[in-house]
């Protein structure tokens, strides 16, 4: 696969690593935290087929094919993209996964017991990005069969001043970077909404806005970088137990989008 695949449309541009989003810049102002740089390893990455850390449920998630054994965040990010299709202001990804295939678990030994990972659905995920003006939005599309459960997390990082001043708008309230690092690994819910923007102190606001995620959890232990990662379920300060019935049912094809638009108050 083409490592790197490159987006343009009129002042704006994207660079995607192997299905990674890595930057998107608009009058060439970089919106996405870069790897490298403090705070996180990744500039994004998806949560699927669960969302949280699945220690406290031994690590085990039950379904009607079986129990699944799941680390933090899910199996989708142990396995590779496939670039299918790519143009000047579009690319699209997938990743095929074939149920009960056993997948080394990254996290073991150092912060897992579980040495591999299965899910007992076949499924496909699919990754589109589109490019127009100063907007980008993703397309996540999920095929499996009917009744297969699941969650979805997109956990892409943000780019900040370093100052620490920062802010959040969301269901008419305001939200501070003091108040996401006092949630800590739990991340900081916003739930029963579709939009945040992110009012940034050094570069245009961003917008952000979904479809099918219902909710939003932030993210982050530095003032450089903050996740605004949209969830279809919120895991933590919870009683959750990881199982189908606490997920949603695939209706066999499942849709969800996440757009960031830089907002031009010029």
């Amino acid at each position: 696969m083409k490592d790197v695949v490159k987006l343009l449309h009129k002042n704006s541009s994207v660079t995607i690593e192997k299905g990674e989003l890595i930057s998107f810049k608009v009058n060439a102002t970089e919106y996405i935290h870069q790897k490298g740089s403090k705070g996180w390893r990744n500039s994004d990455i998806e949560m699927f087929p669960v969302i949280g850390p699945t220690a406290k449920n031994n690590f085990r998630v039950h379904t009607k094919n079986g129990d699944a054994i799941q680390d933090q965040h899910g199996l989708l990010r142990e396995l590779e993209y496939s670039l299918f299709s790519s143009g000047k202001t579009s690319a699209k990804f997938i990743k095929r996964y074939k149920k009960n295939t056993q997948i080394v678990n990254s996290k073991f030994p150092k912060k897992s017991t579980e040495a591999m990972l299965s899910w007992p659905f076949d499924f496909t995920f699919k990754k589109h990005f589109t490019l127009e003006n100063n907007t980008l939005k993703i397309d996540f599309i999920i095929t499996s069969e009917v009744g297969m459960p699941f969650m979805l997390g997109y956990h892409p990082a943000f780019l900040l001043s370093n100052t620490g001043h920062e802010t959040l708008l969301a269901n008419n309230k305001k939200i501070t970077l003091k108040e996401v690092y006092k949630a800590g690994h739990n991340a900081f819910p916003v739930l029963n909404t579709e939009k945040i923007i992110l009012e940034n102190t050094d570069k245009n606001h961003l917008e952000i806005s979904t479809k099918g995620f219902d909710n939003f959890m932030l993210w982050t232990a530095v003032d450089n970088m903050i996740c605004i990662e949209p969830i279809s379920k919120y895991t933590s300060y919870t009683d959750q137990k990881f199982s189908e019935e606490n997920m949603r049912l695939s209706e066999g094809e499942n849709t969800f989008s996440f757009e960031i638009k830089v907002l031009d108050f010029e």
